[in-house]
């Protein structure tokens, strides 16, 4: 049974706003449109939600009072966007949030950006615009990804990171310019694989095997389809 979305009274939601059911949207909060959101999303004090693209000579319309121009967003159900959270509206494109993702206090979704599902962004964490963060990847406090960053399925990347080019699948990265130092064992392992699968993609990732069988099918998808993106942009 669906129920009725729970909206501050201080909130502003605009009118070319759409939302699903069984929404909390916290005091102060900031939603204009274009904007579909999903269903069980918690929307924090402060965030705001489809404003401009950050372009100095770009449009800026008051969203909160009428139609807004953009290529607008879309979020999926079950998120949890934090205090003081920034998602902006695509311009070529939809910014896109899928299922399930964290997004913490103060993390910026610039516009144009793609975050697959369940995925983490913690405190501060800054995405330049059309950047891609796919499935299951966690972004550590304070990073900064640069536009049209490729941030790739399961990877774990430290705090105070600089991401400069694509971050490799269930890898840990980290560093001013940011670099792979591992592999993400946790999190391959919570996925479902095993030790041996697990030590199969290690080498798989230093180009010494193909990748290994026994890969959980979710995960095998995700990794096929990072290396056809990737290959794609060369």
């Amino acid at each position: 049974m669906s129920m009725a979305n729970q909206i501050h009274p201080t909130a502003v939601v605009g009118p070319d706003v759409e939302l699903g059911d069984d929404n909390i949207v916290g005091p102060y909060a900031v939603i204009v449109g274009p904007s579909r959101i999903g269903s069980s999303n918690w929307i924090g004090p402060h965030a705001v939600i489809g404003t401009p693209a950050e372009y100095r000579g770009g449009p800026h319309p008051a969203g909160w009072d009428g139609p807004t121009e953009g290529g607008g967003v879309v979020i999926g159900d079950r998120n949890t966007i934090r205090e003081f959270v920034t998602i902006q509206q695509g311009t070529q494109e939809t910014t896109r949030v899928g299922d399930d993702c964290y997004l913490l206090a103060r993390s910026h979704v610039g516009h144009d950006c793609v975050l697959d599902d369940w995925v983490t962004l913690t405190g501060n964490v800054a995405l330049g615009g059309h950047t891609h963060v796919w499935s299951w990847a966690n972004i550590g406090l304070g990073t900064v990804v640069h536009q049209f960053g490729q941030v790739g399925p399961g990877a774990m990347v430290g705090m105070g990171s600089a991401v400069r080019r694509p971050v490799e699948p269930f890898t840990i990265t980290v560093g001013n310019p940011a670099r792979a130092s591992g592999v993400n064992r946790v999190g391959l392992s919570r996925r479902g694989c095993d030790d041996a699968v697990v030590d199969g993609f290690e080498a798989y990732l230093k180009g010494r095997a193909d990748l290994p069988a026994g890969l959980p099918a979710d995960v095998a998808e995700q990794l096929t389809a990072w290396a056809k993106a990737i290959a794609d942009k060369d």
